[in-house]
């Protein structure tokens, strides 16, 4: 798919939602953040799983550092190497999960590209690791699929929480409700808010 055309996703919703033209108005187009559609996407993902921004980053440079990129240098690092650069055990063997699914011809990424959303998660969440979460951020920011919305997020919950003046923060089943006026657009509006939340939250 061909990348999510921000700046018309951003006059859409705007013109969508008087909350979402305010947070445009104030931080404008947010910037790309497409990833290539490869393993060290997906297992950059893993890494981020229940961590915070900066633990992740953390792990990831470390990762990298140790020049691991590829299935077979995952399967080829032994359990105490993994640990070193800051894999826990779960994820340990989510990662090898994932390797051995890739390297197996179980899971062919080249075959997620032209795949349907629902048929990509259901693949996705076939490997041990990847949950629904993981397959959503995979598929918006690797395969392009604007219309993806991870309600789960809690990020996304507080940051819409705020954007929206609620009082709570919001459900999975509310930020599904909250969302459905931003179709077809909902991924550029998840990548709106992030953005703001690291603007307004983390900064």
């Amino acid at each position: 798919m061909q990348p999510i055309d921000l700046k018309a996703a951003m006059q859409a919703l705007a013109a969508a939602d008087p909350a979402l033209a305010t947070v445009i108005a104030e931080v404008g187009t947010p910037p790309s953040r497409q990833r290539p559609a490869n393993f060290a996407t997906l297992l950059q993902i893993i890494i981020g799983q229940q961590v915070s921004v900066a633990a992740a980053a953390a792990i990831w440079g470390r990762v990298t550092a140790a020049g691991i990129s590829t299935p077979q240098h995952i399967l080829d690092s032994d359990d105490q190497s993994l640990r070193d650069i800051g894999f826990s055990r779960p994820k340990i063997r989510y990662a090898r999960s994932l390797a051995d699914a890739i390297a197996s011809g179980q899971l062919c990424l080249s075959a997620l590209k032209t795949a349907p959303t629902d048929e990509v998660q259901k693949k996705l969440t076939a490997v041990p690791g990847i949950g629904r979460w993981s397959a959503e951020i995979f598929c918006l920011f690797a395969l392009n699929h604007g219309d993806i919305w991870p309600a789960g997020d809690v990020a996304l919950q507080e940051i819409v929480r705020q954007v929206k003046a609620l009082p709570n923060r919001p459900s999975v089943n509310d930020m599904d409700l909250i969302a459905e006026a931003w179709r077809p657009w909902r991924g550029a509006a998840a990548i709106l808010l992030w953005h703001y939340y690291r603007i307004t939250v983390l900064r």
